[in-house]
């Protein structure tokens, strides 16, 4: 990407398929946050949402609030697993309000909902870290074409963020390479 610039084009299709997208991967740990926090419906609500906008519905302040109540009851819970599981919601719901700036911190919004559930799945599964190559390989392979061409706009993810950084940059890299 060349220096300098500080925005991208982002459709109105592109923002609904990331979103979808992100729903799709929010969704498989659902079951890990709903297990430990059975009553609270809040990511359930936040995936309902971006669902929803991915499906033709419009980007309004009830949606918003719902990637801010699923981001809330990831606060709440007990496990780390669980918690993760509720970022991943929330996530999902953020995704569309996607910026078209120019930053390598958009990356974490577009890919924050495959990598929070990435590390959910890793942080229940028996076999720990071996887990991820599968649950990241599922996420390339359900990425729509405009998560790779809106990533091929962004510079590369930045670093930091702990496990769930690497977790971006592992996907960042693999999409961008489609």
């Amino acid at each position: 990407m060349p220096t300098g610039i500080t925005s991208i084009e982002l459709s109105d299709r592109e923002r609904r398929e990331i979103t979808g997208y992100a729903a799709g991967c929010a969704r498989r740990t659902l079951p890990i946050f709903e297990k430990e926090r059975p009553a609270d419906a809040r990511p359930r609500n936040a995936i309902d949402a971006a669902h929803a906008f991915a499906d033709g519905g419009r980007r309004t302040a009830a949606l918003r609030q719902s990637a801010w109540a699923a981001y809330r009851a990831a606060q709440e819970c007990v496990s780390p697993a669980a918690a993760d599981a509720a970022r991943a919601a929330s996530h999902a719901a953020a995704a569309a309000y996607l910026h078209p700036r120019a930053s390598a911190h958009q990356v974490k919004h577009l890919l924050g909902a495959a990598a929070h559930a990435a590390r959910a799945e890793e942080l229940v599964s028996e076999e720990g870290r071996s887990v991820v190559g599968a649950t990241l390989e599922w996420a390339r392979r359900h990425a729509p074409p405009a998560v790779s061409a809106v990533l091929g706009r962004l510079p590369a993810a930045p670093a930091g963020g702990g496990r769930v950084g690497e977790l971006i940059r592992t996907l960042d890299s693999a999409l961008r390479r489609r």
